[in-house]
């Protein structure tokens, strides 16, 4: 336990962040927030199309709904991203010219981040840590070519083993 108590609420959370796509939900929510805002807006260009402007009010709310989703179940991500671009693409026509593009944009743009995820991917090492990493192997004497050719090797040896079984199979 470290000595600052909110420490351990904030790691969490950004454990709990990392674990999904929380720019592309966040962003998605939040533009079909600002669409929905824009519906109120008491000013003479407002524009409202069917009935009382039924899809003006429904295409942000499910952005906003499919923005909270992907934060919560980031395992269907990929339909709800292409939903949710397809929505915002759709509130152009029905909302304002999407919420006055803003709303549009950050829908948009939040689909791609959410589509573009990858869960299983290695974290980002920082530069700092890559320096260390090289100084460090500098240091043992090897250097960090020298590793990454028998990494290379290791891996055309593994390879050479795998084509002689397929062919050993196949026979």
């Amino acid at each position: 336990m470290s000595g600052r108590p909110g420490q351990d609420a904030g790691s969490g959370f950004r454990q709990w962040r990392a674990r999904r796509p929380f720019w592309g939900g966040l962003l998605l929510a939040l533009g079909g927030a600002e669409i929905l805002l824009t519906e109120k807006a008491s000013l003479k260009v407002v524009m409202h199309i069917g009935m009382q402007g039924l899809a003006g009010y429904l295409l942000p709310g499910l952005m906003v709904l499919l923005g909270l989703l992907i934060l919560f179940n980031p395992s269907q991500r990929l339909f709800y991203s292409i939903t949710g671009i397809l929505l915002s693409l759709g509130t152009w026509l029905t909302s304002n010219l999407g919420g006055f593009f803003i709303g549009l944009l950050l829908g948009a743009v939040g689909s791609c981040l959410a589509f573009g995820w990858l869960p299983d991917q290695a974290p980002r090492v920082s530069r700092r840590q890559r320096r260390r990493t090289a100084r460090e192997a500098k240091e043992l004497g090897t250097s960090a070519e020298q590793t990454a050719q028998d990494e290379t090797a290791h891996d055309e040896t593994a390879e050479r083993r795998a084509g002689q079984r397929q062919t050993v199979e196949s026979v």
